[in-house]
């Protein structure tokens, strides 16, 4: 799988945590899910961000489209 790229958080102060990607938010994270995010980060942040943001790819999309049944 391909390094996810251009992930990065920021933990505030009132314990929101936001993820962007390319300096768009990705997501805001509130509360336990954001404890369990912080908890996680430490250990491969770009992929720990692209997890929790849905923004992955699992590298299968190109022979997905050349199936016989996904052609149209």
């Amino acid at each position: 799988m391909g390094v996810a790229e251009g992930f990065r958080f920021v933990h505030r102060a009132d314990g929101t945590v936001v993820i962007t990607h390319h300096g768009r938010v990705a997501g805001t994270l509130r509360g336990a899910r954001a404890a369990q995010f912080l908890a996680e980060v430490d250990d491969d942040p770009q992929l720990v961000m692209a997890r929790w943001t849905g923004n992955y790819r699992r590298g299968n999309e190109r022979a997905a489209r050349q199936h016989p049944r996904n052609r149209g």
